[in-house]
């Protein structure tokens, strides 16, 4: 992953632009040694673990690089993730490094740090962002000199990072991801996307989501020369504002964001002001028909569907689609070596154009979450398919358009649900919404009644993130079951599906 950024580590080219802050690919390349020769001469080396947490900024990138050249193995925590999710991360790792920002409520003084540092004997280095020490802060190493430092990145067929999961359990997955596995999806989106050193790409998802590093996201720009624009403040006014400014060409969101980013316009925007702006990828959840439209109509860009997993398969829409394919569709797969199919509720394949579950296998796609051994005998076939939850439909031209499927981490949500004095069952399903593209909808069955928005702060309390929590909740006398005694999923999407209809 280091070539990413030696392909252009003398070029005088910008790279990064954030606020006033400019750095060019030399410049980037030169704090990302740094950084690395400071931290190497602090005892971090070759075969360490790193928990990180930095928000869209240009030092998380500089950070990256410096980690892939050290040779250290990474996970990227997003800047909303709070305590528990941190903790597990840690739990799991072991790290020996903890790279945060005290602009972030959990590390605004040393209580969480000292919690970490005891449950984890590891952890021996922490450096921070934004601190007011006068040393061993990320600014501070960033400018220390990198002398005669060589560096020592893992092998290519060994693991460069761990990736977010989005899996289904309660436990926070890590999925181990090679450099030669992730570096072939970035080069390999660059050719489907058409990167090139003229694309301005605006960063508005979180910078470690696998949808906003690589697909193409900023790895995709830098590896052609162009320019990234982190935007720490993601809301749509200032997205609109960088966008006007830095002349911006690509971006991604997820569909709620383009939702909010159709109603600003109208209030605030001209035509004119976001005239640069060629494309909006959209990923992370199904994108209704009526929005994709009204992306190309409003804004004036053409929409590009992205479907994938942090662990495998992706998929895109192709430029040269026809706009039903692009409106109506989540793409085919980058490569003509994934091996994707549906199987049915017996494992047994479907034709083309029914609905199943999703089966992949590629030169890109994992072999299995990190010391998960039993979740990995259930998301696996004996030929090493992976089972990734989705429902899918396959048309006979490839395309793939997403039913449904619990992506929100439905065990995790029932069971912190179940948690609640009050909560005796609960079941969290996902339908079809035209404006979102997929919603979810919590049904419980309660000793006694109990409000939607209690149920919401005691979720929020356990550290699920917000865009995990039910869309809708509904008490329920009892929960429908399956001849087999599992709760009935099928029938409570119809219920809503009826309940839609009728609306």
């Amino acid at each position: 992953m280091t070539d990413i950024l030696a392909r252009h580590q003398t070029s005088d080219a910008i790279a990064v632009l954030e606020g006033d802050l400019q750095l060019s690919y030399r410049e980037l390349a030169q704090r990302s040694d740094n950084l690395a020769a400071a931290l190497q001469r602090r005892g971090i080396k070759n075969g360490d673990t790193v928990l990180v947490q930095l928000g869209n900024v240009a030092d998380f990138y500089v950070t990256l690089f410096a980690l892939f050249k050290l040779g250290v193995t990474s996970v990227y925590a997003l800047f909303s993730h709070q305590r528990t999710k941190l903790q597990a991360y840690a739990a799991q790792i072991e790290p020996a490094l903890l790279i945060a920002d005290r602009s972030h409520a959990l590390f605004a003084d040393d209580s969480f740090i000292d919690a970490l540092c005891s449950a984890q004997p590891a952890l021996r280095q922490v450096i921070l962002r934004n601190s007011d020490q006068a040393e061993n802060t990320l600014e501070a190493l960033m400018a220390e000199a990198a002398g005669d430092f060589q560096p020592t990145p893992t092998a290519t067929d060994e693991v460069a990072f761990f990736q977010l999961s989005g899996g289904s359990t309660s436990t926070p997955k890590l999925i181990p991801r090679t450099h030669n596995d992730y570096y072939y999806s970035v080069r390999a989106s660059d050719e489907i996307c058409a990167i090139t050193a003229d694309r301005h790409y605006l960063i508005a998802l979180p910078a470690p989501h696998n949808f906003a590093m690589s697909s193409p996201g900023p790895l995709g720009v830098f590896y052609a020369g162009g320019q990234v624009i982190p935007a720490e403040d993601p809301s749509a006014t200032h997205s609109f504002q960088l966008i006007e400014k830095h002349q911006v060409t690509d971006t991604g969101l997820v569909p709620p964001a383009v939702s909010l980013s159709l109603q600003a316009i109208n209030k605030w925007v001209s035509y004119k002001t976001l005239a640069s702006l060629q494309r909006m990828q959209v990923g992370g959840a199904k994108l209704g028909e009526t929005l994709a439209v009204r992306i190309q109509s409003e804004i004036g860009c053409r929409p590009q569907q992205v479907f994938g997993m942090a662990g495998g398969v992706v998929n895109y829409t192709r430029f040269d689609d026809g706009e039903t394919t692009i409106f109506t569709t989540q793409g085919r797969p980058i490569s003509p070596d994934d091996e994707v199919w549906v199987t049915d509720e017996n494992d047994d394949p479907l034709p083309s154009s029914e609905v199943g579950r999703l089966m992949t296998r590629g030169p890109y796609t994992f072999r299995g979450d990190y010391k998960s051994t039993e979740h990995n005998a259930a998301s696996f076939d004996v030929n090493g398919f992976y089972c990734s939850g989705d429902l899918i439909e396959i048309n006979p031209q490839g395309y793939i358009t997403v039913q449904g499927g619990e992506k929100i981490a439905a065990e995790e949500i029932e069971n912190r649900l179940q948690r609640h004095p009050d909560v005796i069952h609960a079941a969290l399903v996902s339908i079809h919404d035209e404006l979102m593209g997929e919603k979810s909808c919590a049904f419980i069955v309660a000793r006694q009644p109990i409000k939607p928005v209690a149920l919401r702060r005691h979720l929020r309390e356990l550290g699920v993130a917000e865009y995990k929590l039910p869309d809708r909740i509904t008490c329920v006398d009892k929960l429908p079951l399956t001849p087999v005694g599992k709760v009935d999923k099928k029938r409570l999407r119809q219920q809503l599906a009826d309940q839609q209809a009728q609306a």
